[in-house]
């Protein structure tokens, strides 16, 4: 298999985007990536997308796509797994690069999630749950991650105020990154004083309901070392699944699929926890940050909450975490949400981050959830 660089990204500015549609916000962050590849062509495509035909009454979304990029007759696919859409139709593109089958190929995601009201948008967001015995019985992901979150309490002490602080350490780097949703600072006390959602989850640890788009160009590494640029090589991708409904599990507070996930990418890049320098993860809800991090193995079983405690994954610390802000404060456009933590990654390794920049990171990490983690996808990436 052949070494794979991302050469180009684009992304725009992510919230209730009324004035545009779906293919606007999609080709508009294509080619933002097209142009900072230096190239006008591409040879494949792949767009992961969760629900538009829920969203916005329109599928073969791989078809609208291609057409209004001008880049048919390339062969375009949607991708649709939950959540991780964005990260699956990143590895589905890596393994077409890496197999010789294509050059390159543009990696985009989407969702247009506003134009329909708060019940619709909650229906179709909880078709990614299982509606025969979670869906069925009047369950919705707030409601699913709270069972996560009191298990998760009760197992290992973990705190209201300790979930809080995930919230308010993705804000406050989010209100450093101007293509977030929620671009400013909340505190402990916002958090914990806001509306009730799902007890013991409040509304502000929910991430939002996102209209956003995302694209990234990727190629061999031999074609990406001819470019005036940082070279960001894919070197590790995990793909695994796990029971959708949570009461199918041995453990609810465990997230299976990322731990196996991660441990493929791994073992694929050879490289450990210790290695990475910093991570985007998929905190779709505070308590969710938590588990991942447990589950990639960068604090032990029950340690997460104390993790954000102790400021180990703050920007400054040792484990940096969602240095974008993260879907709770950037945004959750769920079909683009995996596409644009590669984005955060390729700019925090080559050195354009901005106000968020790390010092001198060389591998980062990537994490896409799809429901309550019956799906996930990690990717890992390393400055040459």
């Amino acid at each position: 298999m052949r070494d794979v660089a991302v050469i180009g990204v684009g992304i725009t500015k992510w919230g209730e985007l009324w004035e545009k549609s779906l293919r606007d916000i999609f080709v508009e962050t294509a080619l933002l990536a097209l142009d900072d590849a230096g190239i006008d062509r591409i040879e494949s495509m792949y767009v992961g997308c969760m629900s538009s035909g829920l969203f916005v009454g329109q599928e073969h979304i791989a078809s609208l796509l291609a057409d209004y990029l001008g880049q048919t007759p390339v062969p375009s696919a949607r991708v649709e797994t939950a959540c991780a859409s964005g990260g699956l139709a990143l590895r589905l593109g890596y393994m077409e690069v890496a197999s010789g089958m294509s050059d390159v190929v543009l990696v985009g995601g989407v969702e247009k999630m506003t134009d329909v009201n708060g019940y619709e948008a909650t229906y179709a967001l909880g078709s990614a749950a299982d509606q025969e015995y979670e869906g069925y019985h009047g369950i919705t992901f707030p409601g699913l991650y709270a069972l996560i979150a009191r298990a998760h309490m009760e197992k290992y002490g973990t705190t209201r105020e300790q979930m809080a602080l995930v919230a308010v350490k993705n804000h406050k780097n989010g209100a450093k990154n101007p293509l977030a949703q929620f671009p400013f600072e909340i505190t402990v006390d916002s958090v914990l004083n806001s509306v009730m959602v799902a007890d013991p989850l409040r509304i502000l640890d929910c991430s939002p309901i996102t209209d956003g788009a995302a694209s990234v160009i990727i190629c061999p590494v031999e074609m990406a070392r001819k470019m005036k640029k940082p070279v960001i090589k894919v070197i590790g991708s995990g793909h695994a699944t796990d029971m959708i409904a949570l009461n199918q599990r041995k453990d609810m507070t465990w997230l299976e699929a990322t731990y196996q996930a991660g441990r493929q990418a791994y073992d694929m890049a050879d490289k450990r926890p210790e290695d990475i320098d910093l991570l985007e993860v998929h905190d779709c809800f505070t308590i969710a940050e938590i588990c991942v991090i447990e589950a990639l193995g960068m604090v032990e079983k029950g340690q997460g909450g104390k993790a954000v405690e102790d400021e180990l994954t703050y920007i400054e610390g040792k484990i940096p975490v969602n240095p974008s802000g993260g879907l709770k404060a950037k945004g959750h456009p769920v079909g683009a949400t995996g596409v644009a933590q590669v984005i955060e990654i390729v700019k925090q390794l080559s050195g354009d981050a901005g106000e968020r920049q790390l010092k001198d990171p060389r591998i980062g990490m990537t994490q896409n959830m799809g429901g309550s983690g019956g799906s996930t996808v990690v990717h890992i990436f390393e400055r040459e």
